[in-house]
């Protein structure tokens, strides 16, 4: 691949890993770009995990130190997460997931009014609506069998559940978020890499932008909070709607 091309991956890898950071929906920008760079698209959507891992990596550790996530109480949350993910991934070579191609924009459009009319979305945490031990594992596991399986969406299904089911402030939500995204991306990558998709020289590349736009992207976040999170989470979910609309 051209020098310049690689250039432009890396710049793009920047851009996606900051948006992801805050709100999630860096895909929108990495997949595409891969694909119009000429990869097939197993490997725009291995690469694109490989990639993405490593600003995903960055924002959830930035957000981790600055406080907003307990580690400990995620560990089996993490877990099943990546577990969901990889059964995902193999199901995915199984069933026909068309269907998705409609229910999920409508539930991103759903997520997206949430956001907007919901009263009272601070940064504040509330009362929890669900066990946090108990149930954060289990929409882990579900969520990450559908990132496995599909895909976009993820971090803002992640964000609503921490907010409206676990009570959460929205930082710490997307904090809390971005350590399952990790979690969910590694387990798909533990299919992908062993089959050979996953294109290095591209996926380095873009990570070197990840590791700035993930580490700049969480400390906007935590700056800003819900002030900047609430509206970006909007914007992404309506664009990751109309984006699946469009296209297929």
């Amino acid at each position: 691949m051209e020098p310049l091309t690689l250039l432009a991956l890396a710049g793009v890898g920047l851009a996606a890993g900051f948006v992801d950071a805050i709100a999630g929906g860096g895909g929108m920008l990495s997949v595409p770009a891969l694909l119009s760079a000429g990869l097939p698209p197993v490997a725009a959507l291995a690469t694109n995990k490989m990639q993405s891992i490593i600003g995903t990596t960055m924002a959830a550790t930035t957000y981790w130190r600055k406080g907003m996530v307990s580690l400990r109480a995620l560990v089996p949350a993490i877990l099943l997460t990546m577990a969901g993910s990889l059964f995902g991934a193999l199901t995915v070579k199984h069933i026909d997931t068309s269907a998705l191609n409609v229910a999920v924009p409508i539930a991103l459009i759903a997520i997206a009014g949430y956001f907007m009319f919901a009263p009272r979305l601070t940064d504040a945490d509330r009362a929890a609506r669900l066990s946090f031990p108990i149930y954060v594992p289990i929409v882990g596991m579900v969520v990450g069998f559908y990132d496995g399986l599909f895909g976009p969406g993820t971090g803002s299904f992640l964000t609503l559940a921490f907010v409206a089911l676990f009570g959460l402030g929205v930082t710490r939500a997307a904090g809390n978020t971005k350590v399952l995204n990790l979690a969910s991306n590694f387990g798909a990558l533990l299919l992908f890499i062993p089959s050979g998709d996953v294109v290095w020289q591209v996926a380095i590349v873009m990570a070197i932008g990840q590791i700035a736009g993930g580490y700049l992207g969480a400390l906007t976040g935590i700056r800003f909070g819900a002030r900047l999170i609430r509206p970006l989470v909007v914007i992404v979910s309506i664009a990751m709607a109309l984006r699946l609309l469009l296209v297929h």
